[in-house]
């Protein structure tokens, strides 16, 4: 079969013929329908968002049809159409590690250690490919997928969940005033997706792409724009005005940032008893005022990918209607031209994004 493969980081990314993935205990074999393609994809095969296991067929999330399943396996069936989260969870309670197939990505601390050295060496078969294998916990069978018309779309679906996951923590219920911040780029799009969905009353959708933003008004009179300019205090007094008030829940989905000015901001803007959600890729120390954070009663919390459960959630929001996609501007491409993909999918944000029809 055809795939994309990554023999290191200091080596380009290649279109293969390797062996067809052969099915084994606890995992199944689909072929794949289409695969986003981040916008950092470059980034990452160059090393710079984190260590990678390689070699290795790279790729994350996707849509497949399930080929063949292993005896022992139940939860997906030969014949559905099956979300990949490419999210391995070693299973121990007391001590649980994870990490992203395919990807980059070592959950809690971030800190290798011998379970998910062997996770990541077990598990070479990434989604930029005409076919896998992936453990059955990382699958999701998504009933009645076969009938929706743009199995393009799906492709987001990986990035939905991971920021339905943020919305879930965050508690965020009908009639708030949310601000999302990175709302320009893929995951802040998906964000303001869900929060939509979820009876929101407004959101501040905060970045700095004026095209992105422009786009993400024109969904819903709810959804605010706020074009960052840089400064902490003209930024939260901004986000206070487009909502009409101060937040009651903050989304952080920025990406790498050269500072925490923006983050903060959205900090600044929540009201007493509000709650922040961290779920980007900032790489920066917060500020966080002991104080502030005690007579405020802000609530923090981290968001990290999300469980299968969450991504059915989103799935059926999209099967009912409930979650329109037809507000993506969705790219297709093939895997015959690597450089060329990466090259396009890297000029893409908000609620664009490059699906790969392997």
């Amino acid at each position: 079969m055809k795939a994309w493969t990554l023999d290191s980081t200091d080596t380009a990314l290649r279109l293969e013929e390797v062996p067809d993935p052969e099915v084994r205990s606890g995992a199944a074999v689909l072929r794949m329908l289409a695969v986003q393609v981040p916008a950092y994809t470059r980034v990452l095969t160059i090393g710079g968002r984190g260590g990678i296991a390689t070699p290795t067929v790279l790729g994350i999330g996707g849509i497949g049809r399930v080929v063949h399943v292993a005896d022992d396996v139940h939860s997906v069936r030969p014949g559905d159409i099956a979300l990949c989260t490419g999210f391995l969870q070693s299973g121990r309670i007391a001590e649980p590690e994870e990490v992203l197939l395919g990807w980059t990505g070592i959950g809690g601390r971030g800190a290798r250690t011998s379970t998910t050295d062997s996770m990541r060496r077990v598990w070479r078969t990434g989604t930029f490919a005409e076919r896998t294998l992936m453990p059955a916990s990382t699958l999701v069978a998504l009933p009645g997928a076969e009938r929706y018309p743009d199995v393009a779309r799906l492709a987001f679906l990986p990035w939905l969940s991971v920021a339905a996951g943020a919305v879930e923590r965050s508690d965020l219920t009908a009639g708030d005033r949310l601000v999302i911040t990175g709302a320009s780029g893929q995951l802040g799009g998906a964000a303001v997706l869900l929060a939509l969905a979820r009876g929101v009353g407004a959101i501040a959708a905060v970045g700095r792409d004026q095209k992105s933003l422009e786009r993400l008004a024109a969904l819903d009179p709810r959804v605010r724009p706020v074009r960052s300019v840089g400064d902490r205090t003209a930024d939260a007094a901004a986000i206070v005005a487009a909502l009409g008030g101060e937040a009651d829940v903050a989304v952080d989905a920025l990406g790498p940032a050269p500072s925490a000015d923006l983050t903060m901001a959205a900090f600044d803007a929540l009201r007493l008893d509000g709650t922040m959600v961290l779920l980007g890729g900032v790489r920066q120390v917060l500020p966080i005022p002991y104080d502030e954070l005690m007579h405020r009663r802000i609530t923090l919390r981290g968001s990290w990918m999300a469980s299968n459960e969450i991504a059915f959630a989103v799935w059926r929001q999209i099967a009912a209607g409930v979650l329109d996609l037809s507000a993506l501007e969705v790219e297709t491409a093939r895997l015959d031209d690597p450089e060329a993909v990466l090259a396009r999918a890297e000029k893409t944000h908000g609620l664009g994004f490059v699906a790969l029809l392997p």
